[in-house]
């Protein structure tokens, strides 16, 4: 069975992977690298106290969340996910920290937005083009909705330099593309935005990258390996025996502190001209 990357194909998967993979984004949502990452380019954006912001792919809504409850925004923020069930999460979530006044949550296809045209200040995609059918027609989308000299935020990572360190290199290595391959449908399309800004009307005004590490102890790469080794498994492309074994040596790793995996992570403002 060929890989399918499970947030893609989110409509087709049982309350159970469901409930694990709200588990894994409210997870990374509290990893303290993430919420750095997410602080960082939101004060760069110096987002307008009443800005109208658009979240697209928003998950769980942590990012929206994370907006609301800064000091200097009060303006409102909508949502917008293919996945009822993270849609109603969201907004259970929004409401049980006294956010919900400021934040909307929908559901929508990313590649078809239900918005007029220039009716946002902001539009952000956190960690959502790498898992969409057709990042051309999703970026299109965002620089239609977001109004001239409006900013557009695009941060994902770079999943092919997705690594975990295993003694056995060369099945460390095909084990690290049999993630990607199984949890990204686009795993390498942020080295892409550089070249494809332009063509969408968008002026790219700063990018950076990050590199999320983790040595000695491991949270975020804990969490990413157990929700989509099984995923893995399911695309057959390697021995699940070995899968396995590759999984109780990251465990162990934690435990004896000897744990390396990281990948890095890219951010790109742009503004519509």
């Amino acid at each position: 069975m060929a890989a399918r990357d499970p947030h893609r194909f989110i409509n087709e998967l049982d309350d159970a992977a469901l409930e694990r993979l709200v588990a894994r984004l409210e997870s990374r949502a509290q990893d303290e690298a993430f919420a750095r990452l997410l602080d960082k380019y939101l004060t760069h954006l110096a987002i307008p106290p009443a800005a109208r912001v658009l979240e697209v792919g928003c998950g769980t809504g942590a990012v929206l969340r994370s907006l609301a409850r800064r000091g200097d925004f009060n303006g409102q923020a909508v949502g917008v996910d293919q996945c009822r069930t993270f849609v109603e999460t969201a907004s259970r979530f929004a409401q049980a920290e006294h956010v919900d006044d400021r934040l909307t949550f929908k559901v929508g296809d990313a590649h078809h937005l239900d918005f007029p045209t220039a009716s946002f200040d902001v539009v952000i995609a956190h960690t959502l083009i790498s898992h969409v059918t057709a990042p051309l027609a999703v970026l299109s989308e965002m620089a239609r909705v977001v109004r001239p000299g409006g900013s557009v935020v695009i941060f994902d990572g770079d999943y092919a330099s997705l690594t975990y360190a295993f003694a056995d290199h060369d099945f460390g290595n095909r084990m690290d593309a049999a993630l990607a391959n199984a949890t990204f449908n686009n795993p390498r399309v942020m080295r892409d935005l550089p070249r494809l800004l332009p063509e969408l009307g968008l002026r790219l005004v700063a990018g950076w990258g990050d590199a999320v590490v983790e040595i000695g102890r491991g949270s975020y790469f804990k969490s990413f390996a157990e929700t989509y080794v099984p995923y893995v498994k399911r695309a057959g492309g390697l021995p699940e025996h070995s899968v396995e074994i590759w999984l109780d040596a990251q465990r162990q790793a934690i435990a004896n502190g000897t744990f390396f995996a990281a990948c890095n992570y890219y951010t790109y403002l742009a503004r519509r001209v």
